[in-house]
């Protein structure tokens, strides 16, 4: 795609090509380009929460109490190095490699927080299963119009942050490119335990994705909102549409206060979506028509508050389907729903990899099957077969997405977080 030559580089355009690239020379540049502030020491490791993945009371919430998700993400695929299951050295050295990041930096989106998760692939170097209590089958295609590359590297580390220095910073210590991180010395390194086999990057937050959309895949006439968090134009973390950390977090067995994790790459493809289709038809597709008729959503949908306020939408889907021709991905994906909760938790950002729109789709769920039985939902695969809406056509905003890549992993509470035993027990 051919950029607008008159542009300027926006600071926040700057720090997402930084991290996208990663290296020395990057962090350098993004440290003279980002006004970062003097951050603090964390804290002591030994305080703090046994879940890896309890980041909502260290984000920030806005006015209607919905937690603002880092702006600024790297996602590492890792490949152990040494042969057989891993040593009691090795398990050392990664663990103390963790805890130094650990006191680097607050834990905060405008520190760092990062969570280390671990494939099926992984577990079958051990003799024995993993226990009844983790759900973590291989992954695979879950709709009949996808074909995905299976991820399968042995460890996957997410980093977040507000800024993308402090990212670039984690990343370059974590492998041996930093002696000192944030002023603690670097003692120990993954660097002969594991090596980086994929590099995600990405990004969320108001005005990123409209100053990050010169890219395959949105057109050339740059209509992606300058107040949207994501790409497609629409708000997406609303509190009461999101499965809360307890309800992700597995409950029994030598992995429970740990979670499992789905990661998905998601290419995005929205020139029909911004240059034929109408306003009415983006709301329809994204949440409900019945929101569209009744046009409930104002710009990005920051009016609707802590909810998407679908109501009974989800248990008319198949009328609306009928009536409207056309059924909303937020009102397909509900019916996953249990005790009118949701089952997932998402933690997910738009990028520009491969110089392509994409989703990294990031979901955190206590077993597997919960992810399963939502995305079953968003197929809405009973509605097409019953109501004038294709596959994909109408059929939410499934069209306008291809996964191209699937993965699943074991996310181990904090004290099994270094290269974990299949039976910690």
């Amino acid at each position: 795609m051919e950029g607008n030559p008159n542009r300027a580089v926006s600071r926040r355009e700057f720090v997402k090509a930084a991290v996208a690239i990663g290296g020395v020379s990057a962090l350098s540049a993004c440290l003279d380009h980002e006004q970062t502030p003097n951050l603090p020491n964390g804290p002591d490791p030994a305080t703090l929460p046994k879940r890896q993945h309890s980041w909502n009371s260290s984000l920030a919430t806005d006015k209607y109490g919905n937690h603002v998700p880092p702006k600024h993400r790297v996602l590492l695929h890792l490949k152990y190095t040494n042969d057989g299951q891993p040593t009691a050295n090795d398990r050392t050295l990664v663990e103390r490699t963790l805890r130094t990041l650990d006191r680097a930096y607050p834990r905060s989106h405008e520190g760092l927080l990062f969570t280390v998760s671990y494939s099926p692939a992984y577990f079958d170097r051990f003799d024995d299963s993993l226990p009844e209590s983790v759900d973590l089958p291989n992954p695979k295609a879950l709709a009949s119009f996808e074909d995905p590359k299976l991820d399968r590297p042995d460890a996957v580390i997410h980093l977040a942050s507000d800024y993308g220095s402090v990212v670039l910073a984690a990343e370059e210590a974590l492998f041996g490119e930093k002696d000192v991180l944030n002023g603690v010395e670097m003692q120990t390194t993954l660097s002969s335990v594991f090596e980086t086999v994929d590099r995600r990057t990405g990004f969320v937050g108001k005005g990123l994705p409209a100053s990050n959309q010169d890219v395959n895949g949105i057109p050339d006439s740059e209509p992606v909102p300058e107040d949207s968090p994501l790409y497609m134009g629409f708000k997406s973390s609303f509190t009461k549409n999101q499965a809360s950390e307890d309800r992700v977090t597995i409950q029994n067995g030598p992995f429970a206060g740990g979670s499992t994790q789905h990661i998905s790459t998601i290419r995005l493809h929205l020139q029909q979506w911004y240059e034929q289709d109408s306003r009415y038809h983006r709301v329809a597709t994204m949440f409900c028509p019945v929101h569209a008729e009744k046009e409930l959503v104002e710009g990005t949908g920051e009016n609707l508050g802590n909810s998407s306020k679908l109501s009974d939408c989800p248990a008319h889907t198949k009328e609306h389907a009928r009536e409207y021709g056309v059924v909303g991905h937020s009102q397909k994906s509900a019916r996953a729903r249990e005790n009118d909760s949701p089952i997932i938790l998402r933690r997910d950002f738009d990028s520009t990899d491969d110089e392509t729109a994409k989703l990294h789709f990031v979901s955190l769920q206590r077993a597997i099957g919960d992810f399963v039985k939502t995305r079953e939902a968003m197929n809405g695969s009973d509605v097409s077969s019953q109501a004038a809406v294709g596959q994909r056509t109408n059929n939410g905003i499934l069209q306008y997405m291809n996964v191209t890549h699937r993965g699943n992993y074991l996310l181990p509470p904090r004290g099994r977080r270094a290269l974990p035993t299949a039976t910690p027990e």
